[in-house]
């Protein structure tokens, strides 16, 4: 799935560019030039988990999904030189619903926030209203106000705590800037994320733990403004 996305990312990148041509030079990235751009950002999980792990013991066939969520995001970019700059993404908390899969369970909730600087390559030239970069940099995951579904409460009969591990991992990121005059433009961009957690269920009697890799796609399209 993700890869069809990123597919037709590319197609229509390449369309941009192609319809970028004959727009003259509007927009030109120099050293210490600073952009901002804001838009919706859609969190995907990529998600695999290991079997839930229940006191001690692997129940086969369960795991645990994790949903998407849509959240205002916004980047910024800082011209290192013409080519090269650093990038960072930020956005309003996105909140998941989290499964017990193989239990047809709800099984609770959280907050994230995922920070991620890049450093980022724009090959075209600095005049290009047209500009593609790629980036490559450290995400930062902080998950926070947890909770468990009353799902899963119900199905134990006991109330209960989740924690999960905040996350450090690689991001790649592929994307454009389509300017519109010598300030603002358009933007759409897309990053794939390594996250891996621990999912810690806690109850009176019983212990519920897995690991699960959430390794979304992160979608984002917008407008921005260069300084």
């Amino acid at each position: 799935m993700g890869r069809q996305k990123i597919n037709a990312f590319v197609t229509g990148s390449l369309l941009a560019g192609g319809l970028a041509c004959g727009a003259g030079n509007v927009l030109a990235y120099e050293p210490g030039d600073f952009i901002l751009r804001a838009g919706v950002a859609s969190v995907q999980p990529d998600e695999s988990s290991s079997a839930l792990n229940i006191n001690g013991g692997t129940v086969a066939g369960t795991g645990v999904g994790v949903d998407g969520d849509e959240q205002l995001g916004l980047t910024g970019t800082y011209m290192l030189t013409s080519h090269l700059g650093i990038g960072l993404l930020a956005a309003t908390p996105f909140e998941h619903d989290i499964k017990a899969n193989g239990l047809g369970l709800d099984a609770g909730d959280s907050k994230q926030l995922p920070p991620t600087l890049t450093l980022q390559y724009f090959p075209m030239e600095p005049s290009s209203a047209f500009q593609p970069y790629v980036g490559i940099g450290v995400n930062y995951t902080a998950f926070f106000d947890e909770g468990v579904d009353s799902d899963l409460e119900a199905f134990l009969g006991e109330s209960g705590d989740l924690e999960l591990d905040d996350s450090i991992g690689l991001a790649v990121q592929v994307g454009f800037d389509y300017a519109i005059d010598e300030h603002w433009l358009l933007n759409a961009s897309v990053w794939y994320i390594d996250i891996d957690t621990e999912a810690d269920f806690k109850f009176d009697t019983v212990r519920i733990k897995a690991d699960v890799d959430i390794d979304p796609w992160v979608y984002m399209v917008g407008v921005g403004y260069k300084f």
